[in-house]
């Protein structure tokens, strides 16, 4: 890390890491042929951001869109302080999985006591601000590499054990079979110090119908 802190991937490097990876790999520059280059997808830094990602583990999209509503209707905002003060049952009243509204409940109180300071992992370097994640009950290697990726906007974290990543990456190498998370990160090695360009045009493809 320099002086100046991560590089942001934004719009314009979002553009200049797809020309570059394209120029590398022919198989990524023939997804970007076909349908374009990939949205930057970027999500605000901050609790809200964490505690969306963390609903999305293993559920789709629309299923973590309903729980994000029920806890806001629970909670009143989605702030650290205002799922403290709701509790487990407000929110398992909610509709919450217990599961779930333990791993919320254990983030509010970490970043409401300090433990976390999710501010400070904007200028962390990747492996900092992982562990920093990594550190907080029901926070995974996935869900640690997706805020990496979509909310701190780092250009070369790949999230191994992504289901749609691994179904692209098998339609785009043609492969004989889904990657396992340990092969799908050899394959990912090749696009370093993009790798996070890389999956972009991979889910971007997975999201047009290639799998």
């Amino acid at each position: 890390m320099g002086a100046a802190g991560p590089t942001r991937l934004d719009d314009a490097g979002l553009r200049v890491g797809v020309a570059s990876l394209g120029a590398r790999d022919a198989d990524l520059a023939g997804i970007v042929a076909r349908h374009g280059p990939p949205p930057l997808w970027a999500r605000p830094p901050g609790f809200a951001t964490l505690v969306h990602i963390i609903l999305e583990q293993q559920v789709s999209l629309r299923s973590a869109e309903a729980a994000l509503t029920r806890l806001v209707a629970a909670a009143g905002e989605l702030t650290p302080h205002a799922i403290v003060a709701a509790g487990p049952e407000r929110l398992l009243g909610a509709g919450l999985t217990r599961q779930k509204t333990r791993y919320l409940v254990a983030l509010a109180e970490r970043v409401t006591d300090g433990r976390l300071d999710l501010d400070a992992l904007e200028t962390a370097d990747d492996d900092a601000a992982r562990r920093a994640l990594l550190a907080v009950v029901g926070i995974g290697p996935w869900t640690a590499d997706i805020y990496l990726l979509m909310a701190l906007g780092r250009p070369d974290i790949w999230p191994t054990g992504d289901l749609a990543l691994a179904t692209a990456m098998r339609t785009a190498k043609r492969l004989p079979a889904s990657p396992r998370p340990d092969e799908q990160a050899g394959i990912a090695e090749a696009w370093q110090p993009l790798r996070a360009v890389a999956a972009r045009i991979l889910w971007h493809a997975y999201l047009q119908g290639e799998r």
